[in-house]
């Protein structure tokens, strides 16, 4: 009786150090970055996949550009990959020498003219209009200190360059423009390439809510008298009038002649030149809830200023939108317009429209 006795107690001895051991280990791999959520073992391969895009490499960022968990929410991990992995796509299809001509461009005074200054939090920000750029510009007007808050900044402000408070990298000497473009933080967004088109057609050619009357009596006449086909036809401007003027390899002879009021439907290669320039972050519109977060983060300014309300779906890309717009043109004029925009598509991971495939 004696010995069961003794055989008994050394059962339940190794039971109870087997349950201390199991809960040693448990403890042991749990994931460090839960912060409360629910905690569960690692898996390796999730190890394996941080490793294959070099998470590492976030310790040679500035300290001030490392991410928080109050910044990025549940995307801690995440976001910062997701822009990691934008800017290595970019530098990869800048090296692409098929694709050279239609990524990069001269670092010239109409580029500079795109690229708004902030001396004080050493910021720079590249213009892509029909991108949200307005709500991007107060957020800079305010950091200016020309208003203290995005609210008091009247609309018709906004766009008057003699009154926001917002100097062109071109007004600085060449020596202060080098300096700037090496040290500061740089950003630039971007979007789908043809649902921007689509904005700019329909902002200044059908809704032109600013009343701005050249784009109408100006410029669509000009576009209709050399690219509409049917001459009798009186109606305005039409998309497919538009789509073949910004097709045609010889559009530079009406852009010269329109100004800069192009830059509404130029390609980001040409407005902001991103393989010459070394930008810190290339938003994206279709994720601007996460993005514009991120940003100020990013440059050391989201104790500062907050990015204005997102309305919600306006960042949605509308496939249905895009392809009832390019239902009426014909295939080569889609084509030629690709081959124009083949650049951006390719250098911020847009895909190219199905009904280019079909």
């Amino acid at each position: 009786m004696h010995h069961q006795w003794l055989l008994l107690a050394a059962c339940f001895w190794v039971i109870f150090m087997f349950m201390v051991a199991s809960k040693f280990i448990t403890l042991t791999f749990k994931d460090p970055d839960g912060y409360g959520a629910k905690q569960e073992p690692l898996i390796l391969t999730a190890v394996t996949k941080v490793e294959e895009v070099h998470v590492p490499e976030e310790k040679h960022w500035p300290e001030e550009f490392q991410p928080t968990g109050k910044a990025f929410s549940g995307n801690l991990i995440r976001q910062p990959l997701v822009h990691m992995e934008r800017l290595e796509l970019l530098r990869n299809v800048c090296r692409d020498a098929a694709l050279r001509n239609l990524s990069h461009t001269a670092v010239s005074k109409f580029v500079l003219d795109r690229i708004f200054v902030c001396d004080k939090h050493k910021i720079l920000f590249c213009q892509t209009p029909k991108v949200g750029n307005t709500q991007w510009k107060k957020v800079l007007i305010v950091l200016n200190g020309a208003f203290s808050s995005i609210e008091e900044i009247p609309e018709n402000i906004v766009h008057d360059h003699e009154k926001n408070g917002l100097p062109r990298l071109s007004s600085f000497s060449d020596s202060e423009i080098k300096k700037r473009l090496n040290l500061y933080f740089k950003f630039f967004i971007v979007r789908d390439p043809f649902e921007r088109l689509i904005s700019a057609f329909k902002d200044k050619f059908v809704h032109n809510p600013r009343f701005e009357p050249w784009y109408r009596h100006e410029i669509a006449p000009g576009i209709i008298r050399k690219y509409r086909k049917n001459r009798t036809e009186t109606k305005g401007l039409q998309f497919e009038d538009f789509v073949r003027y910004l097709g045609d390899p010889n559009h530079r002879w009406l852009d010269v002649q329109f100004g800069d009021h192009i830059i509404h439907w130029v390609t980001y290669v040409e407005l902001c030149a991103p393989c010459e320039i070394t930008y810190s972050v290339i938003g994206h519109h279709e994720t601007l809830e996460d993005d514009a977060p991120y940003i100020l983060k990013a440059a050391g300014i989201d104790h500062l200023v907050s990015y204005p309300t997102i309305p919600p779906g306006i960042t949605v890309y509308n496939k249905t939108k895009v392809e009832r717009y390019f239902s009426g043109v014909s295939k080569r004029d889609i084509r030629r317009l690709y081959a124009r925009f083949e650049g951006d598509f390719k250098l911020f991971g847009y895909r190219e429209p199905d009904f280019l495939l079909n």
